[in-house]
Formats: structure tokens, sequence, C-alpha cells
């Protein structure tokens, strides 16, 4: 039999990191995949990053993941989005040459020590015949459809879409994962046979067609930055924007035509009985849902600096080719699209995210991590975050050490996996800033801050970065001290104030004072700033951030503080929540189904209320009146 300490179930973006972080912590790891072709593949959007999704992007690169690392290798073009508001919401998002991330990604693979890369598709999960002293299944290991078994002390599922996954096209439909890959058929009956209980999502992706066959006079150029900021905090280099995206509009004429076919479509023809995601919706769902909408943005992205093809975000649809083409031909700039690939829906299976712990350890069987969309999630960034932290976990419990998990007030992915753990989703999870109580703490540009030490110390994130992150902190405080100990003249500050059209100041004025101000901005100071410093981008932004927004920021340390004071109080791991008198029907049941770990947690469940919080709470002081009156 074949031995290993970590065996991971798919290559995505999900199994990618969960892969490098288990072989990078010393654990002997074999990832599976159908196809080599598929390594970090992206069959819908050829981006990374996005509102919210930026932020985890930037977190999971702090920690010592790929992600961002990658995406700087391959963008064709970046943008800072949401730069109008404040920094709480801003968030980087990249186009990437979708062939190059993979040609890069199965690289890192390849060459990373104590990683084994292999073509082969898993059949079943193999269990150890005995049960631990908790009754739990423990999984040992994976059969694949060869017929060769692989052992291992831990499995890691990252399936993607491709578990019992089927794609349709109006009333046609085939067993197929994106892109025409294979789907985990057999996986998916096996893991139902086991017990598993399963639920069908379902996501589209829009047409692509060739760039020499669009009229880009008709549509509204998209530039990216023209200095764009790195997603990793390893890169020193200077990115430069390789491509424009382009704008255009659909229309009534359009509209009219989804609407009088929309019987077509899988969904409302009712060929498919998956649940899809509320953010990302098709072109049939826009016309149906928003009737009094004239027109909708579309944006062409190219999918590589090697391809002519074009990707139509806000198009996907499952209507009939025929009408596919009908309908992208009545768009301005598209009247004469040539189609390399047809829009469809696909359905897959998935899991219950409320069966995990927020380690994303399965909760009835020992030893079986999941990760990605399998957990109902949507998304490259959020299945790579979930990956990075299963490979941690997987590895940590292996070596018997306390897990690893991030809490709400650290990190957009202990947000994002409290969401999945705690609530739970009924439609395909997606992140947001509005999902986060702290975002103004949790933002793109502090990531490193926040969580490279807890990389380092965990044995994830390299000296190098560790290093970096401590001269950046130290460049911007002695920067914030600088600019609160520098005062310029009234006459200085006024000339500044008049040509940006603030009001004068009647004295002398520190820089810090200044920069205060919603008209003034670091830049601007330099002109009364004689002796500054070159600190660098990143460290000055840091520096002009923590100043401008300083009682903000104080104000939700506070939140934070009194978030964490419920996250310490710990549950019983053996509470039985079916005896506590005054406990709600409902909150009993949510209680003893998802097993909270903290107060905090078991706060945020649906169906717990504040006063079964409080019932919490006095059972809390009674154990700890017991523990002190038996000292």
């Amino acid at each position: 039999m074949n031995s290993y300490d970590v065996i991971v179930v798919g290559a995505g973006h999900a199994g990618c990191e969960a892969a490098l972080a288990s072989a990078r912590l010393g654990k002997r790891t074999l990832l599976l995949t159908i196809s080599l072709e598929q390594i970090a593949h992206m069959p819908c959007n050829p981006s990374i990053g996005g509102t919210g999704k930026g932020q985890l992007v930037k977190e999971i690169d702090a920690l010592g993941g790929e992600m961002g690392v990658l995406i700087d290798k391959t963008f064709i073009q970046s943008r800072m989005l949401n730069r109008s508001k404040g920094p709480a919401v801003w968030s980087p998002r990249a186009q990437a040459d979708k062939a190059r991330y993979h040609t890069e990604m199965k690289k890192a693979l390849e060459r990373q020590k104590g990683l084994h890369l292999r073509q082969g598709e898993a059949e079943r999960l193999l269990y150890s015949e005995e049960s631990g002293p908790d009754g739990r299944r423990r999984v040992r290991g994976v059969l694949l459809r060869s017929g060769t078994t692989y052992s291992a002390e831990a499995v890691i599922l990252a399936t993607g879409t491709y578990l019992g996954s089927r794609v349709f096209v109006s009333d046609r439909s085939c067993e197929s994962g994106p892109s025409g890959f294979a789907a985990a058929a057999v996986l998916a009956k096996t893991m139902r046979d086991d017990g598993f209980v399963l639920r069908r999502f379902k996501t589209g992706t829009p047409a692509r067609v060739f760039a020499w066959s669009l009229d880009y006079k008709k549509m509204t150029e998209q530039k990216g930055d023209e200095d764009p900021a790195p997603f990793s905090y390893l890169n020193d280099e200077a990115l430069k924007m390789k491509e424009s995206c382009w704008l255009t509009w659909t229309n009534q004429e359009a509209h009219k035509l989804v609407a009088e076919n929309i019987e077509k479509t899988a969904p409302y023809g009712g060929y498919t009985t998956g649940i899809g995601p509320r953010y990302c919706l098709s072109i049939e769902d826009k016309v149906s849902r928003f009737p009094d909408r004239i027109r909708h943005q579309l944006f062409l992205e190219p999918e590589g600096m090697d391809t002519e093809e074009v990707y139509i975000q806000g198009m996907s649809t499952s209507l009939p080719e025929a009408l596919q083409e009908r309908f992208y031909r009545m768009i301005p700039g598209l009247e004469n699209a040539v189609f390399s690939r047809y829009a469809y829906s696909i359905e897959y299976d998935c899991l219950d995210p409320l069966s995990l712990t927020p380690t994303l350890e399965h909760k009835d069987i020992d030893g079986l991590f999941c990760a990605g969309q399998i957990n109902g999630t949507s998304g490259y960034e959020e299945a790579a975050a979930q990956g990075l932290i299963s490979g941690i976990n997987a590895s940590r419990s292996i070596s018997g050490l306390e897990p690893f998990v991030l809490e709400r007030s650290e990190a957009y992915i202990g947000v994002l996996i409290d969401d999945l753990v705690t609530k739970g989703t009924d439609e395909p999870y997606r992140i947001m800033t509005s999902r986060a109580e702290f975002r103004l703490v949790l933002r793109q540009d502090n990531a490193d801050l926040r969580l490279t030490q807890k990389g380092y110390d965990i044995g994830l994130a390299s000296e190098e970065r560790l290093k970096r992150c401590l001269e950046k902190k130290r460049l911007a405080e002695e920067e914030i001290a600088r600019l609160k100990g520098t005062k310029v003249s009234a006459d200085e500050a006024n000339l500044l104030l008049a040509r940006l059209g603030g009001t004068p100041v009647s004295g002398s004025v520190a820089l810090a004072e200044l920069l205060l101000r919603p008209e003034v901005d670091y830049d601007a100071l330099a002109e009364i700033d004689e002796n500054r410093p070159d600190i660098g981008r990143a460290a000055r932004e840091q520096a002009e951030i923590e100043i401008k927004y300083a009682g903000y920021i104080e104000k939700q340390q506070q939140q934070i503080a009194k978030f964490e004071k419920l996250e310490q109080k710990q549950l019983p791991a053996d509470l039985d929540f079916a005896v506590l008198e005054g406990l709600r029907l409902e909150a009993r049941q949510k209680l003893a189904m998802i097993r909270p770990l903290s107060l905090g947690q078991a706060a945020r469940i649906s169906g717990v209320s504040p006063a079964d919080i409080s019932v919490l709470m006095i059972h809390l002081a009674k154990i700890d009146a017991e523990k002190k009156g038996k000292k």
C-alpha cells in the first residue's frame, strides 16, 4: 500500500493551496487530480481578487500561501476597486493569464519538496475498521478507479464543481465537469453510499468569443491602474498593465429575446434542480428579476496574452446555442462575434458546511477535511483560503498540535469559515466586505501585519516574509511619529490648503493634523514636507491610513475587545444542551447540531436568541462557581 501523511483530492485552487501548505509543513503529501490539465484551472472568469476576495488573497499570501505570488507573475491588468470609498473596502482585482496561471501553479506543485502530484480519479474514501473512542469513523486513505490504494493519516476533499457534476445547455445535459473535463461521478455515488448527505448547487459561465471578431470602437475601454500594487508582500517589482478590458451593455431588444425564450433555459425549463449564486446571476435571472432595467453592464476580459479568446463577464446563460448567438450579436460591439465556446450551466454536489468544525475537519469522521466549493462556497479565492486552512490543520492534527483557527476579528478568512460552519449556507457562498463586522481593521493593506507572524509561528511563512513585515511595521510607525512631531507654519499650511480648497489654520500645525483633513493626502503634503524619507509605498500607505482613520480604528478595536470576551468563554465539549432549562427547543436543536466552541460562536447561530445566550452564560457561571468550590 502506498502511504502518505496527507492525501488531497482535487487540484483546483483549494487543493493546490492545501497540498502546498501540508508539504511545506513537513508532511508527505499526495495531490490527486483527474487531469493534470485541470490544475488551478479557471473555468469561469479569468481573474483573481475583487471586493472582499482581494482581502482573502492578501491574507493567503501573508500566511505563506501561493495565490498572491502567482497572480503577480501572471496578471494582465490590475485595479484597486472602490478607491472612491474608504480603505475598509479597497479591494485589489487582477485579470489573469489563465493558461500561465495554470502553468505556474503546476510548476510550484512539481517542485515542492515532499509533494507528489499524480493523475488519478478517487473512487472511494477508505476508513479504519475500528471506530475511535468517541464512536467517530476515521479516514485511512483513498481507493482510485484504477484499483490503486493510497493510505494516509488525513484526507482533504477539494472536489470543486466536479463532484457529481452535470452540464446543461437548455434541455440537453451530460455528465461533465467544467470546460469539458471529466466529472467525479463515482466518488459522489460512493460518498452517498457511505452516508454523506450531499446537496445540489449550480453555477454557470458565459460564452467565449474571439477578440478579432469584436468591434471595440463601440465599447468603452477600461484600463488597469498605471502603477498597480502587487498582491504578494514578497513582490518588489513594478507591475505594468498589459491589456485593457472593455465595457458594453445589453439592451431591450436582447432582453426581449431572453424573456420570450426563458423556458428554453435549463433552470426555467425545469431541467436543473440545484441552487444558484445570488450575486452572480445569469442573464435570464437578470431579465426575470429586474424587468424594469433597460440594460445590464458587460465586461469583456482577455483570457490570456497568447490567446484571442475573450470572456464576457455578466452574460452567463443556458440558452440553446443558436439563441445564444442571436442574443450576443444584439450587443454593441458583438454584432459579428465568432464563438469559441458556448455558455452553459453546471450542477454539482456539495456538503452542508454545518457538518464541519472551524478547522474544516468533518465532525463525524476523524482526519477528513473539506475545502472549497464542496463546502458550498463560490469563487477561486474562497476556495484557496479554505484549502490553505485545511492543509495547515490536517498537518497539525497529525503532529498532535493545537488547531489553527482565525477569528472573525483577525481575518476575512476567519469570517468566511465562521460563516460557513456556524451559520451554514443555502446557496453558493461569496465573501463580501459587508460580511466583516471589523472590516476597517481587516484591510487589504495590513494583512501582513495581522497574519505573517502567525504564519511564521506555525512554520508556513518564511523568515524573509517576517523580516519584510517587521520592517514595514517599523517604517510605518516611525513615519507616523515623524508626521506627528513635524510642524509647519500657518503660512506654509494655508498655501497648501488654499490650493486644495481647505479651511485655513490660525497657527503652526503638525503634518499629521493636516493629514486628518479629507482634502489632504500624503502625496499632497510633499510640497511642505522637506525632510520626507523614502519609505516605500506599502509603509507610506500604512502610515497615512493609520493617521487618517485613527479614531475609527480605535473605536473598532474596542468593539473587537468586547467580541473577544465572548469568544474566550469556552463551552464544554460534552455540554448536553437538551437538559439545560430555559433554552428554547429550536436553540437546543441548533446548538446540539453545530456544537459551538464558545459563547460568541453560539450567539451567531441562526435560531439562537439573546435569551438563549443568557441561559448559557448562567450555566457557565455555575460551572465556574463549582470549580472554585472544589479548590
